[in-house]
């Protein structure tokens, strides 16, 4: 009897598949009728994420339409400050809002509890390890620290999250306190995630890109390479994917900074700089969402590109973030067929 294979725990150890396997990041989500019915039946977009058999169900949706190389876990990044009693709620129009935390709070900041809050999580991510076909990845993940501090710190999303900077700057203690008990905890999250299932994680710092040099190293680097480490201690074989999202240049060295088994890249990231990336490991992406939205020859154009440039070296194909409510769900086809068809 033949062993399934799981081509994403093979790129990520370093080997190059032909075609590459592909997972897209919000593979879960509003393109999908299936979805958007589910979601209506949920109440509550946290309540979809913390009821096991809804969040299984909508994870499983796209494998069954498209039969994606990785599921990944349908939750949010802030299921950690929503953990924390930060009040989290979900506005239609307006999105993420939560109570914005002071120098006091962070003080007060707490762990207790936390993993009892996420039980739930947890037994989404057992479940889907049981369902899922023996060959599909199953990609745990959550917020980097900087990301969800964020979030915290404005109470809601902001542009260019003027206030966290502020913060960062007027109260360096506290905020540096902030990002290490969230690297704490959110490395507890993540290895919580594997011993229920997951076969890797992916940490997801979507507004690393407001950061200049400096603060990248503080705010970026040192929270995601102390939660690898902490991860990495616990549980050796832990395969790992960091997306900076925005980063550029400041990418030369955040593999080696933070010990990322693969990095993620943005759809701004040029494939000439990608492939210097890519000689250091494995890297993930980039096409950039709008071509898909836009299907047809921009589509083509953009998968081909990226498959010329990327496809001999250790390559996850995927978008250069989420993939969004407007995407049609036969150009999401079409891609597969597209990178599927790669030889």
């Amino acid at each position: 009897m033949s062993v399934k294979r799981r081509k994403v725990l093979e790129v990520l150890a370093g080997k190059c598949l032909t075609p590459p396997p592909i997972w897209l990041m919000r593979q879960a989500g509003r393109y999908l009728p299936e979805y958007r019915e589910t979601r209506a039946k949920a109440g509550s977009f946290l309540d979809l994420c913390y009821t096991p058999e809804l969040a299984v169900e909508v994870t499983l949706q796209p494998i069954r339409r498209y039969a994606f190389d990785a599921a990944i876990l349908f939750s949010d990044i802030l299921v950690i400050p929503d953990a924390l009693h930060r009040n989290v709620r979900f506005e239609e129009g307006h999105g993420p809002k939560m109570d914005p935390i002071d120098a006091d709070g962070i003080a007060r900041l707490s762990a207790a509890g936390v993993s009892d809050h996420l039980r739930p999580v947890f037994e989404t991510v057992s479940r889907l390890r049981r369902e899922l076909p023996a060959e599909t990845t199953l990609l745990g993940f959550c917020g980097a620290p900087w990301t969800v501090a964020t979030y915290m710190i404005a109470g809601h999303g902001t542009p260019d999250q003027a206030p966290a900077r502020q913060f960062a700057y007027r109260y360096p203690k506290a905020f540096d306190d902030l990002l290490a008990f969230l690297a704490d905890i959110s490395a507890d999250y993540l290895v919580e995630q594997i011993d229920a299932g997951a076969d890797a994680v992916q940490i997801f710092d979507s507004w690393a890109g407001v950061l200049g040099e400096e603060e990248f190293a503080r705010f970026a680097v040192e929270p995601v390479r102390r939660m690898i480490a902490s991860v990495r201690a616990r549980r050796p074989a832990a395969k790992v994917i960091a997306f900076a999202k925005g980063a550029g240049l400041l990418l030369k060295d955040y593999r080696q900074s933070t010990r990322a088994d693969a990095i993620g890249l943005d759809w701004s990231v040029p494939l000439s700089f990608a492939a210097e990336l890519q000689k250091d490991g494995p890297v993930q992406g980039n096409l950039d969402p709008m071509r898909v939205v836009a299907g047809g020859a921009a589509l083509e154009s953009g998968i081909d590109r990226i498959l010329d440039v990327l496809g001999n070296g250790p390559l996850i194909f995927n978008l250069g973030h989420g993939i969004t409510p407007q995407a049609d769900p036969e150009h999401v086809a079409a891609l597969v067929s597209r990178v599927r068809g790669r030889r």
